[in-house]
């Protein structure tokens, strides 16, 4: 998002900001869990960032072998000077069942609980998962950046509802992906003759900031650098973990 001028640099008092608090639980039965996430999709903003993105912070969840865990990580790059600056981990015991379109309650309050842990303030997360381009348009990027009321995207590598004309072959190459005649996301092409991803708002940015995002963050790979590394990170801790 070139041209915006910056309020303020890299941490700042800022660092010490107090998320919001969860207002629901999550122990819910799927029907409360869609009827919640139908009420809380109108709280999603696809607005313009008030910033240019300095520190975006990847976001990636894992099961426990045993499935009865969710371990989340983020991973805070630098965007700048392509570097991280801080990594977080965190898991919680699973409370809702395995329902296909929400996976947000279960992914969700590990993911939290590693936010709550940074010592800084992310201008932006980059979830791996869906923003609004979920059939409720409140997948996990949106979830989460609504209950935070903060930045946040949704960056998948596969496709949950909709469809996308394939974009041409370039980089930064990209498609609406429109779902019941609503554009919900983008197929963006962060590499040339690569597979796409998909890109779509989570809450309090536009598509093209989005899109602008994810594409600054690619760097030799395919995936955003920021999820790319909390990836990792969450693999690594997850296969240390097997070894206790």
């Amino acid at each position: 998002m070139p041209g915006r001028p910056r309020t303020r640099p890299g941490v700042s008092a800022e660092s010490r900001h107090r998320w919001p608090a969860v207002p629901h639980r999550w122990n819910l039965t799927p029907a409360a869990g869609i009827r919640l996430q139908r009420r809380l999709a109108d709280r999603v903003r696809q607005t313009p960032c008030k910033v240019d993105p300095i520190l975006v912070a990847g976001v990636d969840a894992a099961f426990s072998k045993d499935g009865k865990s969710c371990l989340a990580g983020v991973v805070v790059w630098d965007l700048p000077h392509r570097r991280v600056v801080e990594q977080a981990v965190a898991h919680k015991g699973l409370r809702f069942p395995y329902v296909p379109g929400l996976l947000s309650f279960r992914e969700a309050p590990a993911v939290l609980a590693a936010v709550r842990k940074l010592r800084r303030k992310p201008d932006v997360f980059i979830f791996d998962a869906q923003g609004v381009a979920h059939p409720r348009r409140f997948g996990l990027a949106s979830h989460v950046g609504v209950l935070l009321d903060h930045p946040s995207i949704g960056c998948a590598k596969s496709r949950l509802c909709g469809q996308a004309d394939e974009p041409k072959p370039a980089r930064g190459s990209w498609s609406p992906l429109v779902d019941d005649g609503q554009v919900v996301g983008a197929l963006l092409r962060t590499r040339a003759n690569v597979n796409c991803v998909y890109v779509s708002v989570g809450h309090r940015v536009t598509l093209d900031e989005a899109i602008s995002v994810v594409l600054t963050c690619c760097t030799k790979y395919r995936l955003p650098e920021p999820t790319r590394l909390a990836h990792q990170l969450v693999t690594r801790v997850r296969a240390d973990l097997a070894d206790l």
